[in-house]
């Protein structure tokens, strides 16, 4: 296990970084340097939603009523959303350890960027009905996930890195609760593009996020002793279902 993660000092190696610059110093540079380039992409995209309300609020749409009050609603929840996810990026704690290579980065940055690719799809011709079914999973699962987020707190990451071990609120009932509202909010999304190749884009998705879990749980459990037992007795992801670790 002690080459599935590196501290953050390991990661930075003299042979990698400027002679000048020490391997905290460089560390807390780049790390500085990947939350403002993150921050940047969730403001982006709260931007993008709220100026759809805007253009909806003055210009309309050529939606029923009632469809573009659920449209806005989704687009509304969704930016609460991101922009939490910006301003937790900033403020969050600087990484204990980190995985090693570079594989578990471009994991984790699929699993999180994927999900924009039903934006370059065409919509499907849909029953009303099934689009306002879309919008309301959307709803709910952009809101559970801006709650789930107050709880994680400063402890959030993109990449799989230590910060704090959070256990309680969600996290208590499964240790991965923002992954489950946030696929609850993707499966909305996708309904609206319905087609062979977004299903193939959300079961890649799928694969992508069940290994950035396991990624995570290895960082977490090499950084926290407490983590082992907490695993044991809290579900990976079905809340009440048997654990994913047999009590020794």
């Amino acid at each position: 296990m002690s080459n599935s993660f590196l501290t953050a000092e390991e990661l930075h190696p003299a042979q990698f970084r400027p002679k000048w610059l020490s391997a905290v110093r460089y560390s807390s540079v780049y790390d500085w340097t990947t939350r403002l380039i993150v921050a940047l992409v969730f403001a982006t995209a709260t931007f993008g939603n709220v100026s759809w309300i805007i253009h909806a609020l003055t210009n309309g749409t050529h939606q029923p009523l009632d469809h573009t009050l659920l449209n806005m609603a989704a687009r509304g929840s969704s930016a609460l959303f991101v922009a939490l996810t910006a301003a937790t990026t900033l403020t969050r704690l600087a990484p204990l350890r980190k995985s090693a290579g570079i594989g578990p980065r471009v994991v984790a940055l699929l699993g999180t960027f994927l999900v924009c690719a039903p934006a370059f799809l065409p919509r499907a011709e849909l029953p009303p009905i099934v689009l306002a079914i879309s919008s309301l999973f959307v709803i709910v699962g952009m809101l559970m996930s801006f709650a789930v987020l107050r709880w994680l707190g400063r402890a959030f990451s993109i990449m799989p890195e230590a910060r704090r071990l959070v256990t309680h609120g969600p996290y208590r009932v499964v240790r991965h609760p923002l992954y489950i509202c946030e696929e609850v909010a993707v499966i909305g999304v996708f309904i609206q593009v319905l087609s062979p190749l977004a299903v193939f884009i959300f079961i890649m998705h799928a694969v992508f996020q069940v290994r950035r879990m396991l990624n995570e749980e290895t960082v977490l459990e090499g950084t926290f002793p407490e983590y082992a037992e907490y695993a044991r007795r809290t579900p990976r992801l079905i809340p009440f279902g048997r654990h994913a670790r047999p009590k020794p």
